[in-house]
């Protein structure tokens, strides 16, 4: 089990030695190696007495973001020109730290803070990416770690399903989150509730912080496994790792069961099919949708309420009647309430993971509607005119840019639309691992289409991968 924190550890001191060294693109390294494991490596910790010290650890990604923003500003050679993205991310940060700063809502300044760096730190990590040279990052190397890494979630999955024992009941992960983040272990199995599902099924996490963010992790690295393994002409040629990694993500989405995740796993692929012209997955998708829902229409018709299982938990998903279900409703209904009557917000750590954590929150279980309660209408919109000029500028750029530049740009559209789903179901944003890879991806991608914002698409000349 010390293998966890050895691992983030060293992950953590090879960014730091690399960056120092100039080779900045290996913040990468702690992103994919160190943060993953986050949650695990600092729950073993917790086991193995060493809480002491974990406050240490835990500042260990904030302090390298902001060490290579402050090497990327410092190093500038000239004023960066902006993207529209660029001021949209500006008004949405500098919005979200007036709510904390000011004294809006019940919460202290330290709980506002708090807030803050749970809603609006990643926006930082954008700017890691936005001013990081794109000529110097090797992006096929690091997909592939995340290749690798998405190979290794699945086999520590296979062996919670093997053996019917999540990885977090033997890391201390209970006692850890009990002692810094307050939620107790009011699950089934010792752990949370979002370790299992309706019928008694266990949901299984690997060695991410919980089911949501393995299967949000798994949405990440389908969309990077398929940019990777595409070529310029859009055929898919995966390798024999890369046959493995797409095996292993379809065990993770399957024993992560996670109902709105599985839905974007196969809508990525659709969404892929669709800009690449793929007609036969397309089709395909289109008739298994057509056979599902005819045999889903034959049960309900035929057995009525009289079905158990996985049918039991899907008919039960659509009608609304689980108590998932019911939570999710119930939720969005307060938080809906809540910006009706405060259309500018209601202060933050009001709502989401530090709310709950605080065990005060209004709504949640919407990333747009725990945003919207907090800072009200105006951070709602700047965060989904942020994410959907984000979806624009992926399908307006893909058919223009080659080689690296191309993978970056699919992997980030492919992502941003993989997530439009749970962000419904949950707040997605809250896993570091997520966010920072999500956002430190999108400042790349645009920094790409700025090296060619200026000149006519015609005459562009694209940098190839290695």
């Amino acid at each position: 089990m010390f293998i966890f924190p050895l691992i983030f550890l060293s992950s953590f001191i090879i960014a730091i030695r690399e960056i120092i060294k100039g080779n900045r693109q290996d913040f990468m390294l702690f992103l994919i190696f160190g943060m993953s494991i986050y949650t695990t490596a600092m729950s073993v910790s917790f086991l193995y007495g060493l809480k002491d010290i974990l406050h240490v650890f835990q500042f260990f990604k904030e302090v390298l973001v902001l060490t290579l923003l402050a090497i990327n500003i410092y190093t500038l050679k000239a004023r960066p020109k902006f993207f529209l993205i660029d001021y949209l991310i500006f008004g949405y940060l500098a919005y979200t730290t007036l709510f904390a700063l000011l004294p809006i809502g019940e919460q202290s300044l330290f709980e506002r803070l708090l807030s803050l760096k749970s809603m609006s730190f990643y926006i930082v990590v954008y700017f890691t990416g936005r001013l990081l040279d794109i000529r110097k990052v090797y992006v096929s190397k690091y997909f592939n770690y995340i290749a690798l890494l998405t190979i290794a979630a699945g086999a520590v999955t296979f062996f919670e399903v093997l053996f019917n024992t999540n990885l977090q009941s033997v890391s201390g992960y209970s006692d850890y989150i009990y002692y810094f983040f307050n939620f107790e272990p009011n699950g089934s199995f010792g752990l949370t509730s979002t370790f299992e599902s309706e019928g008694g099924y266990k949901r299984f996490g690997s060695f991410f912080d919980n089911p949501l963010e393995h299967a949000a992790a798994t949405l990440l690295a389908l969309s990077v496994l398929i940019a990777l393994y595409t070529s310029d002409n859009n055929k898919f040629k995966p390798n024999t790792i890369g046959l493995l990694a797409l095996g292993a993500s379809l065990l993770s989405i399957t024993f992560a069961f996670s109902r709105a995740p599985l839905i974007s796993y196969f809508f990525i692929i659709y969404i892929y099919a669709l800009i690449t012209k793929k007609t036969y997955i397309t089709k395909t998708i289109h008739y298994g949708i057509l056979a599902g829902a005819c045999y889903i229409i034959y049960i309900i018709s035929s057995w009525g309420n009289k079905v158990d299982g996985i049918m039991e938990v899907i008919i039960n998903t659509i009608d609304f009647s689980n108590p998932s279900s019911v939570g999710h409703l119930m939720a969005w209904v307060e938080g809906v309430t809540s910006i009706i009557q405060h259309p500018f917000g209601i202060g933050l750590g009001t709502s989401g993971r530090v709310g709950g954590s605080l065990g005060e929150t209004v709504g949640g279980e919407n990333q747009f509607l725990i945003i919207g309660v907090q800072v009200g209408l105006i951070g709602l919109v700047l965060y989904l005119a942020i994410y959907i000029t984000f979806i624009k500028q992926g399908l307006k750029w893909f058919n223009i840019l080659k080689g690296k530049e191309r993978k970056i740009c699919l992997a980030v559209l492919l992502i941003k639309v993989g997530f439009l789903i749970p962000m419904f179901t949950s707040e997605v944003e809250s896993s570091s691992y997520i966010s920072y890879m999500n956002w430190f991806l999108s400042g790349l991608f645009i920094a790409t289409i700025m090296q060619h914002q200026s000149k006519p698409v015609s005459t562009l000349t694209l940098a190839h991968d290695h």
